[in-house]
């Protein structure tokens, strides 16, 4: 039994007494409720507490449906990445619409979408101890697959899966030139052989390849380019395994960015896109075919904030600064408001310069602001509150949110 200590000025502080073992702890953290919880009534938008995280339910659904249709007309799967949401409801719904599965960045996440009875996850990254190994291999059964890019993360995960009977199955990760995780793809063959003569606790299923250096570049020719070259490598892979005789029956990767490339460079089974689902403003500002602005996929997910204070009559500070929205380039953007300059200041607030504000601002006004990055912005809230026609009607916890382990 663990539980908090209350203490009184100049009293002793009181400690618990009996504590739970270390990964008796951590298991007791993984049990987190991940069903959706509907209101008795509709709350206004404007009634909600700020900074709240919000999803449009409709642009949400439509992102969701034009994603899933194009991919299948040009024969391609999608297999969401669970990074950007966390949310096993988002996942259930994405699998509903007709995706072939999802991707988890950590075993962490994998296990809470596992708990929810999400199928088909795929591990992104890499493990190299064999506490996650083990933690993985535990989740074979669930249909759990990972990628590996050395010998020594495949052993670790063959030695998990012979301790506990299972076989799992595992991905090669190629490097697309980043130098994060991935092995060199003319290292590909060497591994996936090794695997096939050593490890028969392990069952080869395919390569990945992500390129996030190619997902963010801006223009859509200029990407186009650069993730064309970048694929070679990839291609060139697969070509070698063909002659090799070795199946990649998967072979998975692109993103949002590159979304409507896929098809015509002709490299995967299914692509890896996460962010389409609720864009944000470094995705809005690559620009897709038609323009300058990423506008494919409609913006769905927003933060509201509160006007609190008007120290100058040129700016007013609002509740939203860097423990609200997480950025890593640019800065947050009012959903429906012109004429302002928004800065950070600092954790808690966020102020705007009222250059020529196109509505009047005064302490109390709410607003909407699109995120500048989806995927951490969302690591920092515990639900995510579904609004519709203007007002809140469903609560869906973030389950995986913290999951980095």
């Amino acid at each position: 039994m663990y539980g908090r200590c209350f203490c009184d000025r100049g009293a002793a502080i009181q400690t618990v007494t009996s504590m739970p073992g270390y990964q008796t702890f951590l298991e007791t953290r993984r049990q987190r409720d991940n069903a959706p919880v509907v209101l008795d009534s509709p709350v206004p938008l404007g009634e909600l507490r700020t900074p709240t995280l919000y999803l449009n339910e409709q642009a949400f659904e439509a992102n969701l449906a034009r994603m899933q249709s194009d991919l299948s007309a040009s024969g391609l799967g999608l297999r969401c990445h669970t990074k950007t949401h966390k949310c096993p409801e988002i996942a259930r719904r994405q699998i509903a619409a007709g995706a072939v599965g999802v991707c988890c960045a950590k075993v962490g996440e994998a296990e809470v979408m596992a708990d929810a009875g999400i199928p088909d996850i795929l591990v992104t990254s890499p493990v190299a101890t064999a506490d996650a190994a083990m933690r993985a291999a535990r989740l074979a059964g669930s249909g759990v697959r990972i990628v590996i890019d050395s010998r020594h993360g495949a052993g670790l995960l063959q030695e998990a899966a012979a301790s506990l009977d299972v076989v799992q199955s595992v991905l090669i990760d190629l490097d697309p030139g980043m130098g994060r995780t991935g092995i060199a793809p003319g290292d590909a063959l060497g591994l996936a052989r090794y695997v096939l003569d050593n490890c028969p606790g392990l069952r080869f299923d395919g390569l990945q390849m992500y390129a996030g250096n190619c997902m963010h570049i801006e223009g859509w020719q200029a990407r186009l380019g650069q993730y064309r070259e970048t694929l070679k490598a990839g291609l060139a892979t697969v070509a070698e395994f063909e002659r090799a005789g070795i199946e990649t029956p998967i072979v998975t990767g692109g993103g949002t960015g590159t979304w409507d490339m896929e098809a015509d460079l002709g490299l995967f089974t299914d692509i890896q896109a996460g962010s389409y689902a609720f864009m944000d403003v470094e995705y809005r500002n690559i620009g897709d075919r038609s323009g300058p602005v990423f506008s494919a996929f409609e913006p769905s997910l927003f933060v509201l904030v509160t006007a609190i204070s008007q120290p100058q009559a040129d700016r007013i500070t609002f509740d939203g600064g860097y423990k609200s929205m997480a950025t890593d380039t640019v800065k947050p953007e009012f959903a429906d408001l012109e004429g302002v300059r928004f800065y950070w200041g600092g954790d808690e607030h966020g102020i705007v310069r009222l250059d020529n504000p196109s509505a009047e601002l005064a302490p109390g006004t709410r607003l909407s602001m699109l995120t500048p990055h989806c995927d951490p912005t969302v690591n920092l809230y515990d639900d995510l509150v579904i609004v519709r026609d203007g007002a809140a009607h469903e609560i869906w916890p973030i389950t995986a949110r913290g999951r980095s382990q």
